[in-house]
């Protein structure tokens, strides 16, 4: 993620956590409006502070009780548990393009997938495939925002920023728990 340009708004608060998930340390942060970023594999708490300081242009806080929502929301999510991620979510960040497309990924259900024509046309530019998968790329927030849903038209990965094992497994742990009882 590039730094954000200046923008007519400001953050008045960027609060973060680091928390241990099933691919090692994660980073959440969020600004006053809400979750903005979540970074999946990071190293160690200094790399998560200094990239969210350069991406957001102000040094943020380790203030994890602003977060107790969402890291729960995520603990569960990981253990196997169906989670309907209800932490609000600031996606300011993002152009009035990527946004439109973050939004309707978050309607894509557990254990399911859908194809990137797909979601192009669900935003009404069926031509948008390539344009989508940069914004899925770009998401902030994966998992949370499921951007893992969203394959190829012929059923395979395509990508994610993340990597595949990491895409893998998300969509292993997703259809373990929309399988029927």
């Amino acid at each position: 993620m590039q730094p954000i340009p200046n923008q007519p708004w400001t953050i008045k608060n960027l609060n973060y956590r680091v928390m241990d998930g099933p691919f090692g340390l994660m980073g959440i942060a969020s600004t006053e409006r809400g979750v903005c970023n979540l970074r999946t594999q990071i190293r160690n708490e200094s790399e998560y502070t200094a990239y969210l300081e350069k991406i957001y242009g102000m040094p943020p806080v380790n203030n994890g009780s602003e977060l107790n929502n969402v890291t729960e929301e995520l603990e569960s999510y990981f253990r196997g548990e169906k989670v309907k991620f209800s932490s609000p979510l600031d996606l300011r960040f993002g152009t009035p393009f990527q946004q439109k497309v973050w939004k309707k990924l978050r309607t894509v259900p557990y254990g399911r997938t859908s194809s990137y024509q797909w979601l192009a046309e669900a935003i009404n530019n069926p031509q948008a495939c390539r344009a989508v998968g940069n914004a899925n790329g770009k998401n902030p927030i994966p998992i949370i925002i499921p951007c893992h849903r969203i394959v190829a038209s012929n059923g395979g990965l395509g990508g994610y920023t993340g990597g595949l094992t990491i895409k893998k497994f998300l969509l292993n742990l997703e259809q373990k728990l929309h399988a029927p009882l």
